[in-house]
């Protein structure tokens, strides 16, 4: 794995979790959020993000995480390996709105910079709807990379945490 992405709901853990696994790969890590807000929640063109993107997929390695879904195939095309974070959305909307909580008036290190936390109901709806809104969408683009790349579906906290230990033994084991 040299070409991480990394999808999945609004509070899913896609920030944890690549930040995680780029410390333990040795690979620079890529949040969405931060490279496609400007200060004060001001948002890049779709443009932009297609040109930044198709710019940093040519890098040797690399850990995304974010959905954009108008340019995840940019991402998903280039990776080799993809992890689908398919967390309960309860347990979304909790993180959601404990990280509003932690971070109200500031801004999150995967964030844009100027960018300070913020809630919104349309966001939490967002979230709550995924499973049906998103989920066979990002289920039927999986299923057409099933062939052409590693695919990796975690479905809880304690997925998540086995997946980490297991990249971190095998690198390990590797020295």
């Amino acid at each position: 794995m040299k070409k991480i992405a990394i999808i999945g709901s609004g509070g899913s853990g896609k920030s944890t979790l690549a930040t995680k696994l780029g410390a333990i790969l040795k690979i620079e890590v890529f949040h969405l959020d931060a490279l496609f807000w400007k200060p004060g929640w001001i948002g890049v063109s779709k443009q932009e993000q297609r040109v930044v993107q198709s710019e940093l997929v040519e890098k040797d390695s690399w850990i995304f995480d974010g959905n954009y879904g108008g340019t995840i195939d940019i991402r998903l095309k280039k990776a080799d390996a993809i992890i689908f974070l398919d967390i309960p959305r309860t347990i979304c909307v909790y993180r959601v709105i404990k990280r509003w909580i932690q971070y109200r008036n500031r801004t999150r290190p995967d964030m844009g910079e100027g960018c300070e936390e913020r809630i919104s109901i349309g966001f939490l709806k967002w979230v709550w709807e995924y499973p049906q809104s998103q989920k066979p969408m990002i289920l039927k683009k999986l299923a057409s990379y099933s062939n052409k790349k590693e695919i990796i579906v975690l479905h809880s906290p304690s997925e998540v945490e086995q997946f980490l230990n297991k990249v971190e033994e095998h690198v390990q084991g590797s020295l």
